[in-house]
């Protein structure tokens, strides 16, 4: 049986074969939204069982909440950056953000770190600030090779969510 992902795997198995360093310049990235109630996002959790609890769970719909960005390499994290207005009150991730984020702290962080972002393959999911025509634009820009949905390496959609930052941080 050939997954879902297929395309995603011969592709990473092909930058893997031509350059074996590869891992070495791989910044896998990811937001977290960690809610001040207690609350846990299980999006990336799955529990599978044979019958159906009919359980309802109820919780807040605007519960509140810090949402947070970090990336990972092998040359340690690059982060963390919290999304939030002057009056540090949580914002959403929209492409201007995420644009700013991006030019102002990560490209940063990473010349402090010695790393040329140029030679980094950059990996982030295809959510809709991150592929926004800008948010594309600055990431085809600043990054050597780009990992994502409309990238240089497609990230196929409704893939799992198997980046470093989502099993360190608990993403969403």
């Amino acid at each position: 049986m050939v997954s879902r992902n297929g395309a995603l795997e011969r592709a990473m198995s092909g930058l893997l074969r031509e350059n074996p360093d590869i891992l070495n310049n791989l910044l896998m990235t990811d937001e977290a939204h960690f809610h001040l109630s207690g609350f846990v996002n299980k999006q990336n959790m799955r529990y599978w069982s044979p019958v159906n609890p009919k359980e309802l769970h109820e919780m807040p719909l605007h519960s509140p909440k810090v949402t947070v960005w970090c990336g990972v390499g092998a040359f340690g994290i690059v982060g963390t950056y919290f999304f939030e207005n002057d009056n540090e009150e949580t914002v959403t991730v929209n492409s201007e953000r995420y644009v700013t984020m991006l030019e102002g702290f990560v490209e940063p962080q990473l010349r402090r770190l010695g790393i040329d972002p140029t030679a980094l393959h950059f990996q982030q999911d295809g959510a809709t600030a991150h592929t926004a025509r800008n948010s594309m634009a600055v990431v085809r820009e600043m990054f050597g090779t780009v990992i994502s949905r409309f990238g240089d390496i497609a990230w196929p959609a409704r893939s799992p969510d198997l980046t470093v930052p989502v099993f360190s941080c608990g993403g969403s």
